[in-house]
């Protein structure tokens, strides 16, 4: 009777312990997820959450999964961008700000879309010279060669 005592208590204890591992594992398991995506707090970022991730989903594919990295990248990404607009409208030395100072600000970014279809255009207009130039050399090649 001391005997089955014994392997009971031993059977209890081994089992306590094996629940103590699943647990450990469990928890080990949300650990590891919640390092591959660290997300800031709420109340360190600039806008909310929500309306940056509504924003995403406006313009991306249906069926997407926004990462939380994303998420708070780009809230952070944007909350700099005010900033650096916010300062270059303060350089102005008027008490008020106002939609043309705005427009001033953004100026350089609005231009970015402008600059990267002027590029387009130029690498359009140099490969068909570099086609032009390529005929040319192969009928100066032809002509010569006799």
């Amino acid at each position: 009777m001391a005997d089955e005592k014994t392997e009971t208590g031993k059977g209890q204890a081994e089992e306590k312990e094996e629940a103590a591992k699943e647990e450990k594992g469990v928890e080990e398991e949300v650990v590891e997820e919640k390092g591959e995506e660290t997300e800031i707090s709420e109340d360190k970022l600039p806008f909310p959450r929500a309306t940056i991730v509504n924003m995403l989903r406006k313009h991306l594919s249906g069926g997407k999964q926004i990462k939380g990295q994303v998420k708070d990248e780009m809230n952070l990404w944007l909350g700099k961008m005010v900033e650096r607009i916010a300062k270059k409208m303060d350089s102005h030395p008027y008490a008020y700000v106002d939609g043309g100072m705005l427009r001033d600000a953004v100026e350089p970014y609005e231009t970015i879309q402008e600059i990267e279809l002027e590029k387009e255009r130029i690498i359009k207009q140099l490969e068909s010279i570099k086609a032009a130039c390529d005929v040319l050399i192969s009928e100066v090649d032809r002509k010569f060669r006799k």
